[in-house]
């Protein structure tokens, strides 16, 4: 599996695409937020631009692993946890931190999207992918997550738009 350089994530689509030198190698749906897109800190949106994997938390955790403040809880997601939780924002498997790379836009200040902990990671697959859903973060079904994470390295690039991916890339897969 070749790595990838940059994650394309468009907001119209809900589509997540990834690329190695230009070509599209991946195409994952997604979801990101209910409230559309945004940079503001507390606004529940996703934050659009260029943004850089900061951090990569997971590695080696089991399928549907509970992870908060970033942490294994040891728990697994089950249906029987989430009853007994239905407050939780459920993030699962593995995260891919995200800090945005343009200052007054994603980054420093009340935009900032690695301050405002906007992710990408895995939820119950009982959650709709295709359709905006989560608080701000984009999330991924825990098995795409996980046969991403590997391929994704420190810094890579991911930019997060309102377009439509472009026709070349929404291309048919090799």
């Amino acid at each position: 599996m070749r790595a990838l350089d940059l994650l394309h994530i468009s907001l119209a689509d809900q589509c997540l695409y990834g690329f190695a030198d230009g070509q599209l190698l991946l195409r994952l749906p997604v979801s990101t937020a209910l409230n559309g897109p945004g940079e503001l800190n507390g606004s529940g949106c996703t934050p659009r631009g260029l943004h850089r994997v900061r951090a990569k938390i997971g590695e080696g955790l089991p399928l549907g692993a509970v992870l908060r403040g970033r942490r294994w809880t040891g728990e697994l997601w089950s249906a029987e946890l989430a009853v007994r939780f239905p407050e939780r924002d459920w993030i699962l498997s593995r995260i891919l931190w995200l800090s945005g790379c343009e200052p007054g836009r994603n980054r420093l200040g009340v935009v900032d999207t690695f301050r405002r902990y906007i992710y990408l990671h895995g939820t119950p697959d009982s959650e709709p992918m295709g359709e905006p859903r989560s608080h701000g973060c984009i999330r991924l079904r825990n098995a795409d997550l996980v046969e991403l994470f590997p391929r994704v390295p420190f810094n890579c690039a991911v930019r997060i738009e309102e377009a439509a991916c472009p026709d070349w890339a929404a291309a048919p897969l090799n």
